[in-house]
C-alpha cells in the first residue's frame, strides 16, 4: 500500500449492508464488521490508504442522536489525524436524517461520506460492495472537498440537505429533488457538477436529549394531537408537517397561540418550499406564521426537527431560531 495514496477512514455502524441470517429463511440482523465489509470489495487498496473501525452494529432505525454525536467526534478526530476524507457506513432507514444532522455540524473541507445498502449480503447482486467502493472513491477525490456531508448510493453523489429516501427497497431509492444530485461515478471516475453554497456549522451540543415532536396533518385533524404535545411538559418543541404549502385545519391553528415552546411549520409533501404570503384563510401559512409558527422554508419536517433539536439543546433564543431557519430553510 503506497503512502502516497490519500488516507480514508471508514467506520461502520451496522445496517442492511452488514446484515446476515444465521438460519436460512430467518430475518437478517447486523453481524459484519468493517473488515468483513472491506474484504468483499476488490480494488479499494488502489484508491486510498484505508483505516477501518467498527463503531456500532445497529440497524439504522435504532440509531439515535447521541450515537451520531459520537460518530461526529470520531470523524473530527480522523480528520485531525490526517485523513483526506471519512466514510460512515450505516442503515438506510435513517441515512438522510444522519446525513443532515452531521452536515449541520461538519466544519471541515474534507468530505464526510455516508453510504449503505438496499440489499443485504445474502441477496442476489447485493449493492453494498459497489456503494462502499464508490463512497471511498468520493472520499479520496479532491473535487469532493468543500461539499460538506454527502451521501453516495447507486453511483450517485447527493448533498445531505437535499437527499431523501423515497422507496422501501429500490436500488434507486435515494434522490435529490428539484435541485438535483451533486455528481456521479462511472468507470472508477468521480464527476462533480453541482456545488451548492455551504452554511457555517452549528455548535455541537454537549447533549441532545430534548424531545421535539413531529406532527403530520391529516384529514379532519382539528389539532387534538398538537394540543396534547404542547401540554406535555417533556416536549421542548414541535414541528408541524402541514398540508400542501403549510396549512392546518382552522381549529388546529388556534392551538399555536398559547404555545410556550417553539413551533416550526413545514410541509408534509416533503418537496418544495413552504409558502409564507400566498394564502390568507384561517389555518393558512400566513395565519400560522402570524400566530408564532416559524417557517421551515425548503426544509422537510424531519430536517426541521433536527435543526430545532440542536438549537434547543444549545439554549438558543427565539431570535436565533428565526434567523437560523431563515438561513437554512432558504438554501436548498
Amino acid at each position: 500500500m503506497s503512502s502516497r495514496l490519500p488516507r480514508v477512514s471508514v467506520a461502520t455502524l451496522g445496517g442492511t449492508i452488514t446484515m446476515t441470517s444465521a438460519v436460512p429463511g430467518a430475518g437478517v440482523v447486523p453481524t459484519a464488521n468493517a473488515h468483513d465489509l472491506l474484504a468483499a470489495v476488490p480494488g479499494l487498496d488502489a484508491l486510498s490508504d484505508l483505516h477501518l473501525e467498527t463503531l456500532l452494529k445497529k440497524p439504522g432505525a435504532s440509531l439515535d442522536v447521541t450515537d451520531i454525536l459520537l460518530v461526529l467526534d470520531w470523524a473530527n478526530a480522523r480528520i485531525a489525524d490526517g485523513s483526506a476524507g471519512v466514510v460512515v457506513v450505516q442503515g438506510t432507514d435513517t441515512l438522510e436524517d444522519v446525513a443532515y444532522l452531521l452536515d449541520l455540524l461538519w466544519a471541515h473541507d474534507e468530505p464526510l461520506v455516508l453510504t449503505g445498502a438496499m440489499r443485504d449480503r445474502a441477496q442476489l447482486s447485493p449493492d453494498g460492495p459497489s456503494n462502499l467502493h464508490a463512497a471511498v472513491a468520493a472520499a479520496a477525490y479532491p473535487g469532493c472537498r468543500g461539499l460538506g456531508v454527502i451521501v453516495v448510493m447507486n453511483n450517485e453523489i447527493h448533498a445531505a440537505r437535499r437527499v431523501t429516501k423515497g422507496d422501501t427497497c429500490s436500488l434507486g431509492a435515494f434522490s435529490s429533488g428539484p435541485f438535483g444530485m451533486l455528481g456521479r461515478l462511472h468507470e472508477g471516475r468521480v464527476t462533480v457538477a453541482n456545488r451548492p453554497a455551504r452554511l457555517a456549522p452549528l455548535v455541537r451540543p454537549s447533549t441532545a436529549d430534548a424531545v421535539v415532536a413531529v406532527i403530520e396533518s391529516a384529514l379532519g385533524d382539528r389539532g387534538d394531537t398538537l394540543r396534547l404535545a404542547l401540554q406535555n411538559s417533556a416536549v421542548s418543541g414541535v414541528v408541524l408537517a402541514g398540508f400542501g404549502a403549510g396549512h392546518l385545519h382552522e381549529d388546529a391553528a388556534r392551538a399555536i397561540d398559547a404555545s410556550l415552546v417553539p413551533v416550526v411549520l413545514a410541509s408534509r409533501t416533503g418537496r418544495g418550499p413552504l409558502l409564507e404570503t400566498t394564502y390568507g384563510f384561517p389555518g393558512s401559512e400566513r395565519d400560522l406564521i402570524a400566530r408564532g409558527a416559524i417557517p421551515a422554508g425548503w426544509l422537510t419536517a424531519r430536517q426541521a426537527r433536527l435543526l430545532l433539536l440542536l438549537f434547543i439543546s444549545n439554549a438558543a433564543t427565539v431570535d436565533d431560531l428565526h434567523s437560523t431557519f431563515a438561513a437554512h430553510g432558504g438554501t436548498p
